[in-house]
């Protein structure tokens, strides 16, 4: 970062060492002490030649170290560091979970939720969320990359379903005909059994459970009416955040049975319209259906089929695809299914970013350092 101290440092170095080797050359030899006879008899003792071949040895080794410290000294101070090219950005997927939450689906629900736990603790970069509907739509878990919270949103959604299985299946029977109670004509439809009232403590518990749940997802439910898939769609669909923003792939997971409860003429937006404005918006529609084992008894074979039928047209025309919960298709193949789906390419936003580079600096300087006091403890005898 600082080449300036290399390109003054390292002259100066080589000027000091050159003055510094031929300045002694032209002092006078003898420089004060005793005089001594016979030198030329010592030098050429063995003894003698080996000590100063090794002091020259370590003189000439000790400089060499005080040189590479020096010069390792000046390399830090210049501060040496490398530039790295980073690529970041938001990557693939918003992903909304849109559930029907009408007691026809707790089965397929449940197990879509709990296979996603596991998906969800895999995602990178893909954001996920969900709501969910019956007469009125709720988002559950706005767009988030916090996965643990998304994780744990999914194991309360699981309690729910079995909530809901339990209290429908313990609580709850289908009357397929019209009935007489005295004088009082009962429509066919659903009803209460006798142990609402053997076991009022469990069912008051449970139906409380159930409130915290519902308390949104049936609002007006009989002034409206229940299963509202066109409206539920419409709203997941504007949970997106800039929905004209096409800079992510959008998608939505939509399980539902498609059978509409609706007490008004039409809902708003239909579930064509829905499908459309997600067509529209670049939104692509993923709809799992429930197995026909899971389909409840009142519905005939000819509903099964034909609101199947309907959903599947509408969710191709979002460019998704349609699923049925099977024995050959369970909930994990289908999510896997929907995965494997290729994301959008997201323009890369490029960053530089400065990286120092001081180790190599600091293994030279103390390894000469070091090398320069052994070699002077050996200089002076030691």
């Amino acid at each position: 970062m600082h080449p300036s101290v290399l390109y003054i440092g390292i002259p100066v170095l080589v000027i000091s060492c050159i003055v510094l080797h031929i300045v002694p050359a032209f002092r006078k030899k003898y420089m004060g002490g005793l005089r001594t006879g016979a030198a030329s008899i010592v030098k050429s003792l063995p003894l003698y030649k080996r000590i100063y071949i090794r002091k020259i040895i370590l003189t000439i080794v000790n400089e060499a170290f005080v040189i590479a410290a020096i010069i390792s000294a000046l390399v830090l101070i210049a501060r040496p560091y490398k530039v790295e090219t980073v690529k970041t950005g938001v990557q693939k997927r918003d992903i909304f979970l849109n559930l029907d939450v009408s007691y026809s689906m707790y089965d397929l629900n449940y197990a879509l939720a709990d296979c996603l736990q596991e998906v969800v603790t895999e995602l990178k970069g893909d954001r996920f969320g969900i709501t969910m509907y019956n007469s009125a739509s709720v988002v559950y878990v706005p767009l988030t990359d916090d996965y643990d919270y998304v994780v744990m949103r999914l194991e309360e959604l699981k309690e729910y379903f079995l909530l809901q299985k339990y209290y429908w299946e313990r609580y709850i029977y289908y009357e397929p005909e019209p009935f007489y109670l005295g004088d009082f004509r009962y429509e066919s439809g659903f009803y209460f059994n006798d142990l609402r009232d053997t076991e009022p403590d469990e069912f008051n518990r449970i139906q409380r459970k159930l409130d915290y749940f519902e308390a949104g997802t049936l609002y007006k439910l009989d002034e409206k009416g229940g299963s509202l898939v066109g409206e539920g769609l419409g709203s997941c669909l504007y949970s997106f955040p800039s929905i004209g923003d096409s800079q992510r792939t959008r998608i939505i997971i939509m399980v539902t049975d498609n059978e509409k409860d609706s007490h008004t003429d039409r809902q708003i937006p239909t579930v064509t319209e829905a499908f459309e404005l997600c067509k529209k918006n670049d939104v692509k529609v993923f709809a799992v259906y429930p197995n026909s084992e899971h389909f409840f008894t009142w519905y005939t074979g000819d509903d099964y089929i034909k609101w199947s039928a309907e959903l599947k047209s509408l969710t191709e025309s979002t460019g998704g695809e349609f699923y049925v919960e099977s024995e050959s298709n369970t909930v994990s193949q289908i999510v896997e299914q929907i995965r494997s789906h290729e994301a959008m390419t997201v323009d890369d936003i490029i960053t530089r970013q400065e990286k120092d580079l001081p180790v190599p600096g600091i293994i030279v300087l103390i390894i000469s350092l070091a090398g320069s006091i052994i070699c002077t403890t050996f200089l002076k005898g030691k």
